[in-house]
């Protein structure tokens, strides 16, 4: 963002104005930080004075009329989702390239957003009008149905069914939680940032790769200091705790990355997620749910609490006797060289699990990292793009960014039509929430002219840094990342749908991430490995021996990742199957939550759920299982195209046909059944990660 724009002597606001852009993409070299509340008060007048329209019509309140109503606002045609354009530059630039500014205006604005959306979803005229179109409509098409008992449920499920004294009450509980939200992510940032292992003595080096040390000396350099600096952001904070054979050094790490918004100071975050469940507890009551949870379930695949469960005990049943063996596996292997008193700690499994890949299958991560650098890699994902689906790719320099590690390309269709923008963000900085995630700054919609409206789709990630000495060389969890988003954004990509809360990723929560984890089954396939893994020296492709080391590896220790989401994904559950207020201590009560999933030392005065911003501020509250369940669902897709030819271009063209453009216009299981023919079921899952023979 600049500091200043001045036309003619006087600065205008870009989001007020036409954005003379690239497929009208953001003008993010335009906005100044008092562009974003000016445009924001802007917006909650337009929205206001819309709603008035709407509910003072003279005419019978109809579909057209009602729902999907476009007049003009003082003559500025299609500028009455101004609020909604503003809000999504805001709230991404908050979690990508924030401030303490930026956060001081969203303390500031949150409250007043929060206020006028409830102004709308409890306005009882304007609900009078959708209950009037939803009881009494003309014959509508299967999107228009969708959307009209979408919306009429979204007003009875904000609270619209609700005698006053239930109304103010249950305001007042989403404007506390949309608060103490943003001050969970806020503070985890803050403490996230503010902590550095600075080195001075090389000795305590010993065991890190060229690679890492680089990276921790261009860290230093960052921060004027001399020798280096380990951070928290995982491409520092996953390597050191792998490579480090210092074991003090490894302990200091993990308490600092484990203790995150716990201790006794302004960012802790124990009271805020006590908080948080309760007021998500007391919201689902008010609306008539016995706990947060089955509130949540109504739009949901799994349905109810008792099919989360099943699968995640399901999953313990299966997974947890070949995790127990692949923890003793590693034990032993500690014992054997550190001596038979040795006992493994949480701070020792990442290194010692290293060690005993090394000695298994003679795989270093290191080993792979010069056939993965990074412009490769996005060359190779993109071509995975082109050869299943012939979209291709093409920078556009032309496009505004918000930070220069940002690059903008136009996506085109296999027929050379325009079809989206797609922002990609790579590495880590100051002001960037750890983590990676695909957003969008535009979603796909057709308006009333009929026009399709493409989308802005962004994937954010936080990757190993180009060092002065090398450029950015990925590590194969960071392609299989890359991957991950990437699926996501050819959800937003592909969308065709006629309004946009239907189009791309807006589907339900346990099938959004169907095509991300669908992507990352090509990370470890030879035949796509081969058409982008080249050293970044040599233009060597990457041995045979060294893909079929990958291929016999990639299933190491796989009953324990399982086992560890499986862990989240019951702390979850524990915390929103509540039915009664919340009053426990959260760091025991965690404990206790996932003990079955937990194989490892349980540490007292260590804490998950302090920095879990899947579910406390980040949408997956009650639903992290999400990612196992759809886990399932992207074994038994992938096992089709394994059948087929992994680039088989008719079932990819099947894929997107039924899954990535359809969006939520349709029941998720009823498009997965049109593409796959049947339901899907665990079997491939446990195939594809060696737990069941085929």
């Amino acid at each position: 963002m600049t500091e200043n724009r001045i036309e003619n002597g006087q600065h205008k606001n870009p989001f007020l104005e036409p954005y003379n852009t690239p497929h009208n993409t953001v003008p993010f070299d335009k906005i100044t930080l008092a562009d974003y509340e000016e445009a924001m008060l802007e917006g909650i007048r337009r929205e206001n004075e819309q709603v008035e329209k709407t509910i003072n019509d003279p005419e019978p309140p109809t579909f057209d009329n009602t729902l999907i109503r476009e007049d003009e606002v003082e003559g500025r045609k299609h500028y009455y989702d101004l609020l909604s354009r503003v809000e999504t530059v805001f709230f991404n630039m908050l979690s990508a390239e924030t401030n303490d500014e930026m956060d001081a205006l969203a303390q500031k604005m949150s409250p007043i957003l929060t206020q006028h959306a409830n102004d709308i979803s409890l306005n009882p005229k304007l609900f009078e009008r959708i209950k009037a179109v939803h009881e009494n409509h003309r014959e509508l098409t299967p999107e228009e149905s969708k959307l009209l008992e979408e919306s009429y449920d979204g007003f009875v499920r904000s609270g619209a069914l609700l005698d006053e004294e239930g109304k103010d009450k249950l305001r007042k509980l989403s404007e506390e939680a949309s608060m103490l939200a943003l001050q969970f992510s806020q503070n985890l940032l803050k403490e996230n940032k503010a902590y550095t292992l600075h080195i001075t003595d090389e000795k305590q080096l010993d065991g890190l790769p060229e690679t890492v040390k680089a990276a921790a000396a261009s860290a230093a350099r960052e921060r004027e200091l001399e020798g280096w600096v380990i951070t928290l952001d995982a491409p520092s904070y996953g390597p050191f705790m792998m490579y480090s054979s210092q074991r003090a050094l490894r302990k200091e790490l993990y308490m600092a990355h484990n203790t995150l918004c716990i201790k006794e100071n302004e960012e802790n975050n124990l009271n805020i997620c006590k908080r948080l469940i309760n007021l998500r507890r007391e919201m689902a009551q008010l609306l008539g749910y016995e706990t947060y949870a089955d509130f949540v379930m109504k739009y949901r695949m799994a349905s109810n609490v008792e099919n989360v469960y099943k699968l995640l005990n399901d999953l313990i049943e299966a997974y947890k006797p070949t995790a127990i063996e692949e923890r003793d596996e590693v034990a032993t292997l500690a014992k054997e060289r550190e001596g038979a008193d040795f006992e493994l700690m949480p701070w020792d499994t990442g290194y010692y699990a290293h060690q005993l890949k090394l000695a298994k299958y003679d795989l270093d991560p290191e080993m792979l990292r010069p056939y993965f650098e990074v412009n490769n890699v996005i060359k190779g994902v993109f071509g995975l793009a082109t050869r299943l689906y012939g979209i291709t790719f093409k920078e556009n320099k032309d496009i505004p960014v918000y930070h220069a590690d940002v690059k903008p390309y136009e996506v085109y269709d296999k027929d050379g039509s325009y079809l989206a923008v797609l922002y990609v963000d790579f590495y880590p900085r100051k002001g960037k929430r750890d983590g990676a995630w695909m957003t969008e700054y535009q979603g796909q919609h057709i308006n009333k002219e009929g026009e399709n409206i493409r989308p802005h789709v962004s994937v954010v990630m936080n990757f190993s840094k180009p060092t002065e000495e090398k450029p950015a060389l990925l590590r194969l969890g960071e392609v299989e990342t890359f991957l991950h988003e990437f699926g996501h954004s050819l959800h937003g990509i592909f969308a065709n749908s006629r309004f946009s809360s239907q189009s791309g990723t807006n589907v339900w929560w346990d099938f959004v991430e169907l095509p991300s984890q669908f992507m990352e089954n090509f990370a470890v396939e030879k035949d796509f490995l081969r058409t982008f893994a080249f050293h970044y020296e040599t233009g060597e492709p990457m041995p045979d021996k060294l893909i079929e080391k990958i291929v016999a590896s990639q299933n190491f220790n796989a009953a324990t990742a399982c086992l560890r989401q499986v862990s989240f994904g019951l702390l979850d559950m524990a915390y929103y199957t509540q039915k009664d207020e919340f009053t426990e201590d959260i760091i025991p009560f965690e404990k206790k939550a996932w003990e079955k999933a937990i194989l490892g030392t349980q540490l007292d005065n260590t804490c998950m759920t302090t920095q879990f911003s899947h579910i406390m501020a980040g949408g997956y509250a009650a639903g992290y299982y999400s990612y196992k369940w759809a886990e399932v669902l992207d074994a038994d897709a992938f096992s089709l195209f394994k059948k087929n030819g992994i680039f088989d271009q008719a079932t990819a063209q099947s894929f997107r046909d039924n899954i990535l453009s359809k969006g939520g216009t349709e029941h998720p299981m009823t498009l997965y059944k049109r593409f796959r023919g049947q339901e899907p079921t665990i079997d491939a899952l446990l195939e594809r990660n060696g737990i069941k023979k085929k």
